[in-house]
């Protein structure tokens, strides 16, 4: 006999742990804070339900009780780095406030490298999600547009953090990976990069490394990033 066709769900919807039995001896949060543990000291690859019961102390196949798919795990996961977000009172001044909250959420993100990989819109249901937005929304309550433009702007904005987060995550780790450093690559690849640009085929790339005023400050890349988003819909712009 065919079994039951799957259906999709949503974690949150489900009780805490399914079947019956005696009171659980621990919760889903539970559960996400030793997944969440074991990433940040072991790697993301390290995240398997047999090494989070030896976390918890119990039985790996009982996990399945309270998370039945790997897919709810990170959803779990997420939204328990999404507690570390401290949500100030809206100051009025919406811009500064979503700036305020995009470099809390690059600085959650660097804590656990990890995560930026997992970062999805289908996870935007987790509690601690939904919090993050309805406070996003109560920043932006002195902008007179719709609300689905203001969702728009944040989705930008965490857009922009995640993917900018994630290029440095990974550039971080692929140099403490090889055996040379950061400062030694990057003289090869300029050299390199020279001696391209130096043949005439490019030549909009040579007038552009024309303008370099010298080496490049990240941190302020990033904040005109998050500007110029913030000024797409800033009507005084």
């Amino acid at each position: 006999m065919a079994g039951r066709k799957a259906v999709p769900e949503v974690i949150w919807a489900r009780p805490e742990r399914a079947g019956r039995g005696p009171r659980p001896a621990f919760s889903r949060a539970d559960i996400a804070a030793a997944a969440v543990r074991i990433a940040d000291a072991r790697g993301f690859d390290a995240v398997s339900m047999r090494h989070i019961a030896a976390e918890l102390g119990c039985g790996t196949m009982s996990l399945y009780n309270y998370v039945p798919r790997k897919e709810d795990l990170y959803e779990l996961m997420i939204d328990a780095i999404g507690a570390e977000h401290v949500f100030q009172q809206p100051s009025g001044d919406w811009r500064a406030d979503l700036l305020r909250n995009a470099e809390e959420t690059r600085a959650i993100l660097r804590r656990h490298s990890w995560a930026a990989r997992l970062m999805s819109g289908v996870y935007g249901f987790s509690p601690n999600s939904l919090r993050y937005l309805e406070h996003c929304l109560a920043c932006l309550e002195p902008l007179d547009v719709p609300y689905g433009t203001k969702m728009e702007l944040v989705a930008l904005l965490n857009g922009v953090v995640t993917t900018y987060t994630a290029n440095e995550i990974a550039t971080a780790e692929r140099t403490r990976s090889m055996p040379w450093t950061e400062a030694e690559e990057n003289a090869v690849r300029i050299a390199y990069l020279g001696s391209q640009v130096a043949t005439g085929a490019y030549p909009r790339l040579a007038a552009a490394f024309m303008e370099d005023s010298g080496p490049i400050d990240l941190e302020a890349v990033f904040r005109r990033a998050l500007e110029r988003v913030l000024d797409a819909f800033d009507p005084e712009c």
